[in-house]
């Protein structure tokens, strides 16, 4: 059975310039550097990976959802320096996702929420799958539940 989903990361090139900034900098535009201390807590949403013990990390704010619609949205995401965007191939969900609670909202075309599922990240294969079964489902975007953090956008296949 061919995959339905694919889950995209962000493109590298919207952050790499602000690592060149200092902390005064950073500070203004909201954002903070972080030092990862544990080999979990710290998802990156370029790689789509947990960065390891002592990888440089940006904690700044990001609209994931900049639809002009009542479900317009932003939040904080974490980057890790030096990385790129990671390409993942149809249906694939890495341990960056399976680790955690995972909060699932879909879209219709006008940005509209039509369905929303939270689930065992080890389950979110097959909730995305029975949610793109549904014609009037666009996209959607995963959320770590526990702290309501954007974690990545999901596209039709």
């Amino acid at each position: 059975m061919p995959a339905t989903f694919r889950l995209i990361a962000l493109d590298h090139a919207r952050f790499d310039h602000l690592f060149a900034l200092d902390d005064e900098q950073l500070r203004a535009i909201g954002a903070e550097r972080r030092i990862a201390d544990a080999p979990t807590g710290y998802p990156c949403r370029v790689s789509l990976e947990d960065a390891a013990a002592g990888d440089e990390l940006l904690l700044l704010p990001f609209e994931h959802q900049p639809a002009d619609s009542p479900y317009r949205a932003s939040g904080p995401i974490f980057v890790r320096r030096g990385v790129t965007r990671r390409e993942l191939p149809p249906g694939d969900v890495p341990p960056y996702v399976t680790r955690r609670l995972i909060s699932i909202r879909a879209y219709d075309a006008t940005h509209r929420i039509v369905a929303g599922r939270v689930c065992q990240g080890v389950d979110v294969a097959r909730e995305l799958a029975c949610l793109f079964d549904d014609e009037a489902v666009a996209y959607a975007h995963l959320h770590n539940a526990a702290y309501g953090c954007f974690s990545c956008r999901v596209e039709r296949c």
